[in-house]
């Protein structure tokens, strides 16, 4: 189970949909954690047939944390941990994905990284996310996100504040 949900969820392609970007070889532009201040806070919503929950920190430091789980009928099926951080005049969001019992799924040194495109109005565009300042209770994180057959589709998480 945990590979197919590897295979669904992350592995990303290069790929365009509406509301996701991808670098594609270019330098990211210069920014600030300020940028994603917006995201703090405890998050709910529904995807791939359970709940999601986020919880993220406040911009400290240059950089925000956070913790994410999926749960199908009452029970958790993966944790994410993972950070937006400035990097190099930069942002970069970079998270790791864990079993139930955390066993990581990604090798002990891997980390996966998507780096700052660009913000426009209400949304910050990493390569293959993008982070939606929707109002003070509700965010969107739309991900592309690859399918086995090599295709990818953009799948939208709505939050709202707890």
């Amino acid at each position: 189970m945990r590979l197919l949900y590897s295979i669904l969820l992350f592995n990303f392609f290069i790929a365009q949909s509406q509301n996701t970007l991808q670098l594609n070889g270019k330098q990211s532009p210069e920014a600030k954690i300020a940028l994603v201040s917006f995201m703090e806070g405890h998050w709910y919503g529904t995807a791939f047939g359970g709940l999601t929950e986020e919880i993220w920190s406040p911009a400290v430091g240059g950089s925000m944390m956070f913790v994410f789980r999926h749960l199908v009928e009452g029970k958790v099926t993966f944790y994410e941990v993972g950070h937006i951080r400035e990097l190099e005049n930069s942002l970069i969001f970079e998270l790791k994905h864990f079993d139930t019992d955390l066993h990581g799924w990604e090798e002990k040194d891997e980390v996966q990284q998507f780096k700052f495109i660009k913000a426009e109005g209400n949304r910050v565009y990493f390569d293959g996310f993008t982070f939606e300042n929707v109002s003070a209770n509700e965010i969107n994180i739309y991900g592309l996100i690859g399918n086995e057959d090599g295709t990818s589709n953009e799948v939208v998480f709505n939050y709202k504040k707890r």
